[in-house]
This record gives structure tokens, C-alpha cells and sequence, in this order.
């Protein structure tokens, strides 16, 4: 069980690789779909202000001293990787 204290969030890498997947691999695709070519730019632009407002509320845990800890599985069963309130966020890798 997590402590009041201990907010537990997607890890960021998460984020970046969907976007990367999206970019790399469907963009190219949809060169001739104009609709659907709008609708994956729509995409990508709501995954950046996700990972932007992940960030945001990342620095706000930190100045209420609380814990954060990123979640690479729903099902995760190893220990978890935590980052201190007074730590700057890196990607754990």
C-alpha cells in the first residue's frame, strides 16, 4: 500500500514513445488521407500537453514535499522507481 505521501504516475517515456510511433511509423502513412492526417496531428498535439501537464503537476508534488513514483506497467511487481520531492525529474532509464 503507497503512503498519502507518494504520488504515482505513467513513467515519461511513456509519452515519447507513442509519439515517436505515431510520427515514425503512421505519419508516413497518411500522407494521402488528409482527415486522418489532421486527426493524427491532432493526436500528437494532445500527447505534448499530456506530457506537458504531467510535468506541471510533477513540479507541484515537489513543492508539497510529496513523492513521486513512475509506473512503467499497470502490473508492476518490482520495486517501483521514486523520485524525492527535492530531486529534478530525469527519465529513469
Amino acid at each position: 500500500m503507497q503512503s498519502q505521501s507518494t504520488v504515482i504516475l505513467p513513467a515519461p517515456i511513456h509519452y515519447e514513445l507513442l509519439m515517436q510511433l505515431l510520427e515514425r511509423h503512421t505519419h508516413s502513412v497518411l500522407d494521402r488521407h488528409p482527415s486522418q492526417r489532421q486527426q493524427l496531428h491532432d493526436l500528437l498535439v494532445t500527447l505534448r500537453k499530456a506530457a506537458l501537464q504531467q510535468e506541471y503537476l510533477e513540479a507541484e508534488c515537489r513543492r508539497a514535499g510529496l513523492t513521486i513514483e513512475y509506473r512503467w506497467s499497470i502490473h508492476q511487481t518490482e520495486p517501483p522507481t521514486c523520485f524525492p520531492a527535492q530531486s529534478n525529474r530525469t527519465n529513469p532509464r
